[in-house]
């Protein structure tokens, strides 16, 4: 768990949810012109509700999702 100021550090574009949380997101581009997408979703005590992985081709389509908590899914394709 992070507070606020360590998530807006490590992720660097973020929205804010509904209910005073917020989804924090943070975009790295691959070798090949794939992109991966870090996503983390806090409630309005910055807890972590969710956090996964998603892939994209160079055409910038999901292709797999990664689930890694709560609970860890493995990879999975889009």
């Amino acid at each position: 768990m992070g507070t606020r100021s360590q998530n807006e550090r490590r992720f660097a574009h973020w929205q804010t949810l509904p209910a005073g949380g917020r989804r924090y997101w943070l975009d790295v581009p691959g070798r090949h012109g794939w992109r991966a997408r870090y996503i983390k979703e806090v409630d309005a005590a910055e807890r972590t509700l969710l956090f996964r992985q998603e892939i994209y081709d160079p055409q910038g389509r999901l292709t797999e999702v990664h689930d890694k908590y709560p609970v860890d899914r493995g990879h999975r394709k889009a």
